[in-house]
């Protein structure tokens, strides 16, 4: 294997599934996991004719990373490869492609789409591949992709099914499953085993020199001392507390402290007190309160302003009724005050000194130096790009930085183009400096970044590892920038427990006998089996608790009927639509969204509510033919007999929603337009 590149831990970790076994490689971030995957496949194919390889990743940029830089190096000479994601053609020819193609790249999504899909053309069945890579497979639980995946593989296999892929497994972190127990530590393990089939791999007799190609970066806590006084943060407290004693709640709901995730369930809880548009106006705007302290517990005083200013700037064209005016002219009346004390520098937040002194330490050397900040959300990454952009003493350090997100089609989301973009400018170093939710955590290929800073985060074990590990380069930093006695700090320390705990159970699992090693996995294949066709069937269930004709939505923002549950029809399963011609006179359109067109539909314009102007949606074109209104169930109530109900995803909903039908809805629907 020398003329391949492969270190003596990767030739060790490789062996069982050179055998054909189903194996799960365990290796560190930057442990060259891919390369050892690229080496399997590569005896895959010559040593099965006719051998079929799909190599499946959960993000859209690690499709072509993939692709450029591993397998088609290695094999694209005597094979034939091809990258398939969300944003290209050849995903309407799935089936297509993989049946002529040696080594398929693509997101597990699009396979499992295609394995759902019936089409000519675009169906597949696992049985077409001799060998399937799943990345980062520690996601192969509950109801993520990889697991439906799996879930229909291990179904197959306890059928008796003898046609089915080999499968090999990439990870660096199983993780614990949120248990602090050896017991469950293993069980947890030996689930992910039992998910994919598969045994567990590590090096063992090269572990000396696996620990010296991969050395972990050197690891400190840049502290902070608690904001002494916070005027600004005291004045929205107040704010608050003005809006409860209006709302008039009583006893019977206590307040938790605000400004942190606890007091948010609060909030959400009250929006949903049934048919009472006081409590519920009176929750958001909480929620935004809310909103605002964290922001001002994490970045700048004047960034949680913004984020209160930008979302009142609308408010007094959409207000109805008492409740509105109350809540607008409550910060109308306090907003030359809250901007005065956000511009006070003397109550400024300490963590930013401290940030910015983290990353000067790093990048004010003259040097080429490169790092990764990461933060919870995608408003704070925002604050944190425009804090580094428009700060005199950064600039001056030679920082480039850009934005890091997961892709969508909200505001601050990013397109897959931008994503790939960003990774590849930061890559060849004409940026210096990601600024990231947990996204960049995972299978970003950058070895030299000597800089990582976990700002504002409480995450598990597995990306507290993934983050590290983005630190590859010699004398690199891992740095907690946090303050004394906060969350961050007790999170980070009982992370480095668990990160423990995961080796040593592991180890148990490795050391287990065959015979009761398979037994348990057996049995925990076919429990989670019947648990699957149980709530399978409680779905069902749950889906037609209600008829849809009894509910009815209405706007969540002001909570006007504008709908019957039998008024909305689904498309392809995925796109639920308004089919009552009356509907339109209950909302305004709006811009364009930032969408492609796509085979069957093209964006149309956004809609929201009538009354008081919450987004509900947008108009699609679908088939050139009918103009529909595709509607998110999060902005909508529903009124059902039981009481009012919210959902965040249609998937939730409890009436049935059926299947649209031009040739029993083509009376209903509008016509596209003509130009």
């Amino acid at each position: 294997m020398a003329d391949f590149g492969l270190y003596e831990y990767q030739e060790e970790v490789v062996q069982r599934a050179l055998r054909g076994e189903n194996i799960i490689i365990w290796l560190p971030t930057g442990g060259g996991k891919t390369r050892a995957a690229v080496y399997v496949a590569k005896k895959h194919l010559e040593n099965n004719p006719g051998a079929k390889v799909a190599v499946l990743v959960n993000k859209v940029h690690l499709v072509d990373q993939h692709y450029n830089k591993e397998f088609n190096p290695y094999l694209g000479r005597d094979y034939s490869l091809v990258s398939i994601s969300g944003d290209c053609d050849q995903k309407d020819f799935f089936g297509s492609e993989v049946k002529n193609s040696d080594l398929v790249i693509c997101t597990a999504q699009i396979l499992e789409n295609a394995l759902t899909n019936q089409e000519e053309g675009k169906h597949v069945e696992l049985s077409q591949f001799t060998l399937l890579i799943i990345d980062e497979c520690h996601h192969t639980h509950k109801e993520g992709v990889y697991n439906k995946i799996m879930a229909r593989y291990v179904a197959q296999k306890l059928k008796g099914e003898r046609r089915l892929p080999q499968i090999l497994g990439l990870t660096a972190s199983p993780g614990t499953g949120g248990t602090k127990s050896i017991k469950g530590a293993v069980e947890h393990v030996l689930q992910i085993c039992a998910n994919l089939d598969s045994v567990i791999v590590s090096s063992k007799v090269y572990a000396h020199e696996l620990k010296k190609k991969v050395p972990r970066p050197r690891k400190r806590f840049d502290i902070v001392d608690r904001r002494p006084q916070d005027p600004f943060g005291d004045h929205l407290k107040f704010m608050m507390q003005f809006i409860h004693d209006f709302m008039a709640l009583g006893p019977d709901f206590p307040v938790r402290e605000f400004g942190t995730q606890e007091y948010e369930a609060d909030v959400v809880i009250l929006e949903k007190k049934d048919r009472n548009r006081l409590l519920s106006q009176c929750a958001l705007h909480l929620r935004q309160y809310n909103d605002a302290l964290l922001i001002n517990d994490t970045v700048r005083m004047v960034d949680a302003f913004r984020v209160l200013e930008s979302y009142y700037s609308t408010k007094s064209s959409t207000a109805m009724d008492g409740t509105d005016f109350f809540l607008l002219g409550l910060y109308q009346e306090n907003e030359v005050e809250l901007r005065k004390l956000s511009g006070d520098a003397r109550f400024e937040n300490p963590k930013m000194g401290k940030l910015q002194n983290t990353l000067l330490e790093q990048f004010d050397q003259g040097g080429n130096s490169r790092g990764i900040l990461f933060s919870k959300t995608r408003k704070s990454i925002c604050c944190l790009y425009d804090w580094v952009s428009n700060n005199p003493a950064l600039q001056r350090a030679g920082i480039r930085a850009a934005i890091l997100t997961g892709a969508g089609n909200g505001i601050n989301y990013m397109t897959q183009n931008e994503q790939k973009d960003t990774i590849r400018n930061f890559r060849l170093g004409s940026l210096n400096l990601l600024i990231s939710t947990s996204v960049a955590e995972e299978g970003l290929d950058i070895p030299e970044c000597n800089l990582v800073v976990r700002y504002g985060l409480l995450t598990n074990e597995i990306a507290q590892q993934q983050a590290s590990g983005r630190a590859r380069a010699s004398d690199s930093v891992y740095s907690v920038v946090a303050q004394a006695g906060g969350r961050e700090v007790r999170r980070e320390l009982l992370n480095e427990c668990l990160e423990d705990l995961t080796g040593r159970a592991i180890g148990e699992v490795q050391r287990m006998e065959p015979r009761e090693f398979q037994m348990k996995i057996t049995d925990l294949q076919t429990e989670a089996l019947l648990t699957r066709q149980l709530a399978e069937q409680l779905k069902i269930k749950k889906r037609s608790r209600f008829n849809a004709a009894t509910v009815q939505l209405s706007c969540r923002g002001c909570f006007l009927p504008v709908a019957l549950g039998n008024d909305i029809k689904v498309i392809e399963n995925a796109h639920h639509v308004n089919i009552n011609p009356d509907f339109e006179r209950y909302y305004k359109t709006g811009g364009q969204p930032a969408l492609k067109t796509f085979e069957d539909w093209e964006p149309g314009r956004v809609i929201s509510c009538a009354a008081c102007g919450r987004q509900w949606g947008m108009e699609i074109i679908y088939k050139k033919i009918a103009m529909l209104p595709i509607l998110a169930i999060e902005n909508f109530a529903m009124e059902t007999p039981e009481g009012r109900k919210l959902a965040k995803k249609w998937k939730n909903v409890e009436f049935t929603v059926e299947e649209f039908n031009f040739s029993t809805t083509q009376k209903h629907v509008n016509l596209a337009p003509l130009f």
